[in-house]
């Protein structure tokens, strides 16, 4: 499956980070952020197609992809909030354009409101904002994370494949979806799976937090939203579009959670025209 190549490090506090830029390095700079459980493989298409005009950076969060993995990490979305800040300092990034998906996009909403964090617009796309958010999945697995990190590897796949494919309305590609779990496979992905599972069942109390502020964001926003998401549903786009003041709401038929896998030519229009 033809991904990025993510050849450059950082060592972040929470651990190595694999990154990269595509594009001219003196175009007007935009960063992609992936949510969970995806790496920054979710954008390699609307990347390529943004970096024809724009200096795309892109990025796995520690604990995600090819980024480090290793017990007793922090993945917290105020941790990897910290991090992206470190990332956009390390970039010299004063103010680019952010597009943001899933718990990326609370990532991005807390480094803005909580960590000053500078945009020039913002785009999210199913984003983790509002409660509640999480498949009835996501909430067993949290509660027993140890549990189902000691299941058999080909169980542990078998698991893992259904529900990734869950995110997916039309539904995914074998190869497609081969490559978004094989980070967690193996002894050290599957614990690194559940390991990130089971920290962001305790991130709601953040995102209920941070939501205080979402009337107070001074700046173009984009909320992109599948119409048929199961993991966080439209509703709460419509929501968070409301709270933000001006900010703009666009639904896709046909596409579930990962809207940038079901509709990627239609989101990269979309993104295209808005960044412009």
């Amino acid at each position: 499956m033809d991904g990025l190549v993510l050849g450059e490090r950082f060592d972040s506090s929470l651990g190595e980070v694999c990154w990269s830029r595509l594009g001219d390095p003196d175009a007007e700079p935009v960063v992609l952020l992936h949510g969970t459980p995806f790496s920054s493989f979710i954008w390699r298409d609307i990347a390529r197609a943004l970096a024809l005009t724009r200096s795309v950076y892109v990025f796995d969060m520690p604990g995600y992809g090819g980024s480090a993995m290793f017990d007793g990490q922090r993945l917290s979305l105020d941790a990897l909030a910290g991090v992206f800040t470190e990332l956009l300092r390390h970039w010299g990034l004063t103010r680019p354009d952010v597009v943001a998906h899933d718990s990326g996009g609370a990532v991005a909403l807390g480094a803005h409101l909580d960590r000053g964090a500078a945009y020039r617009r913002l785009a999210l796309v199913d984003a983790v904002s509002l409660p509640p958010w999480g498949s009835e999945f996501f909430a067993l697995v949290g509660e027993h994370a140890e549990v189902f990190r000691r299941l058999p590897g080909p169980l542990h796949r078998a698991l893992l494949r259904e529900y990734v494919a869950t995110a997916s309305s039309p539904g995914l590609r074998p190869d497609v979806l081969a490559a978004l779990t094989a980070p967690w496979l193996g002894d050290h992905g599957q614990a690194a799976f559940y390991r990130q599972l089971a920290q962001r069942r305790d991130d709601q109390a953040y995102t209920d937090r941070i939501q205080d502020g979402y009337a107070s964001i001074d700046l173009p926003v984009l909320v992109c939203w599948g119409a048929d998401d199961t993991w966080v549903p439209a509703d709460r786009g419509r929501e968070l579009a409301a709270l933000i003041p001006g900010a703009d709401l666009r639904l896709f038929g046909t596409a579930g959670h990962l809207l940038p896998e079901d509709r990627p030519a239609e989101l990269g229009a979309t993104l295209l025209a808005f960044l412009a």
